[in-house]
């Protein structure tokens, strides 16, 4: 057969495993199989084999009705995975303020700020079956004036949500024709946040293009994602470089691991000694803010502009994150958690403008925070709520959000250097990730643990953009 050529079945159902058809078709193949080209493919499959309760969910809230590559790997977690999907599920087909294909609209939108053609492709085909119009799939100029006013938020919720201001939602909310309702407002908030996050989730997992005979709409993307083309075929095509690595590398990285829990130890033990002053502890988030900024996150030039297909659903694509505590720069203040939380504030605005989607996103937060199988690599009985919270408040700590009773000391005792390059390369440029940023952080760890670390990732950084989203919503009310 010819490069890139395949036989594949493909039946009607997918959890009927009857051959209905023979089809040969010319795809573009990811270099690696399975779902992810990060995760060997057995990893992710015995995870499915095993569980019933995945493919019950698929049937219930899959938009697709298929087994995509996302919920595969997110399947190594079902708890979180069902929070997942009746969350998105309900964003995109139960009752709302938007039209059905608005919402994949938005969805290409906010993917498209990555580079995602992953998402974007799987939107355009969501886009058309829900009866969206073909002729806006051809870029931003040919969609309504009132989804062209959506650019400026989306742009600045993906990147640099900080300065998303008042102005902005007074300017979407104005009366006049083109105008957003505060309803449907905060559910394209909602979905922009999402679906921003949920790129990060793709590429920090290595998520490959589906195998996908349904290409006949003529409008999906020829590109794979950058890491399967560039870093793959360049210096990851061995199955998992780590492993080739002497055995120093193996000695290496357990002491690696028999460190960080050393640290997690000794730190518990400090907490309960004594607590340090809020003078102290404001001085930690500080430093760890503008620390943050040196992390340097990939070989690439900060102005990196698309090249990609994808570049048509965004407008001023050189916009990207902007360590806001760069010296000189743009100094923006500290967002005080405690002044607008999630808990306290978000969560019931959301609530109030957009029934129901308050109680599934708090659930699925709280899900991913408090998701645990306690163990550590080879380690069981551990509690890792030390580690889960460093996560967490490291991604807010990027967007400038501090928690006053969080010692952000504790961030640089617990996240080594190598992660701090891979959260914050997943965080704020996800579409720069590799293999190599993948394996190079907690060598002894189970792929498992890392996609549980992605979800904390992509969870901390919607969560991040909604309350910048909601506290300008907050204070447009006022």
């Amino acid at each position: 057969r010819g490069r890139g050529e395949y036989t594949a079945y493909y039946a009607v159902n997918i959890f009927s495993c009857v051959p209905l058809q023979e089809k040969r078709i010319r795809v573009s193949q990811p270099l690696t199989r399975g779902p992810s080209a990060f995760i060997p493919e057995k990893e992710v499959m015995q995870a499915n084999g095993l569980n019933e309760r995945t493919n019950l969910l698929v049937e219930e809230y899959s938009t697709s009705g298929r087994l995509d590559n996302i919920t595969q790997v997110m399947s190594l977690h079902t708890q979180y995975l069902e929070s997942f999907l009746r969350s998105q599920f309900y964003m995109l087909r139960m009752d709302g303020p938007l039209p059905l294909p608005y919402r994949h609209y938005i969805a290409i939108m906010a993917a498209a700020r990555h580079q995602c053609s992953y998402l974007v492709n799987m939107h355009v085909d969501e886009f058309l079956k829900t009866g969206g119009i073909a002729e806006w799939l051809n870029g931003l100029e040919y969609i309504p004036q009132r989804l062209k006013n959506l650019n400026e938020i989306n742009k600045l919720l993906a990147h640099r949500p900080w300065l998303i201001t008042k102005e902005h939602i007074q300017k979407l909310v104005k009366t006049g024709e083109n105008n957003w309702s505060l309803p449907e407002l905060v559910h394209a908030v909602v979905l922009l946040a999402h679906y921003h996050a949920l790129a990060s989730f793709v590429f920090g997992s290595g998520i490959n293009p589906e195998r996908d005979p349904d290409t006949s709409n003529g409008f999906r993307l020829i590109a794979v994602n950058k890491f399967c083309v560039c870093d793959l075929a360049n210096d990851n095509n061995i199955e998992n470089a780590s492993l080739t690595s002497s055995n120093f590398g193996i000695a290496d990285s357990l002491s690696e691991l028999e460190a960080l829990m050393e640290r997690m130890k000794r730190l518990q033990e400090e907490k309960e000694e004594e607590e340090a002053s809020q003078e102290e502890m404001a001085t930690r988030f500080e430093k760890e803010k503008k620390e943050s900024l040196l992390v340097v996150t990939g070989a690439f030039d900060d102005e990196m502009v698309s090249t990609s297909d994808v570049s048509r659903y965004i407008e001023d694509p050189g916009f990207g994150y902007k360590d806001f505590a760069r010296r000189g720069e743009e100094h923006l203040p500290t967002f005080r958690a405690q002044d607008y939380t999630w808990e306290n504030h978000g969560f019931s605005l959301v609530n109030r403008l957009y029934s129901d989607i308050g109680h599934l996103l708090d659930e699925k937060f709280r899900m991913v925070y408090n998701l645990t199988y306690n163990t550590m690599a080879t380690h069981e009985d551990v509690d890792t709520t030390m580690l889960r919270r460093a996560l967490f408040n490291y991604v807010h700590c990027m967007f400038g959000i501090r928690y006053d009773d969080y010692d952000y000391g504790e961030v640089n005792q617990l996240l080594e250097r190598s992660l701090k390059v891979y959260i914050k390369t997943v965080t704020c440029y996800p579409e720069r990730t590799t293999k190599r940023m993948y394996d190079s952080y907690w060598r002894q760890f189970k792929h498992s643990e890392k996609v549980h670390v992605n979800l904390l990732l992509m969870e901390a950084r919607m969560q991040a953009e909604l309350l910048y989203a909601l506290r300008a919503i907050t204070r447009h009310l006022t």
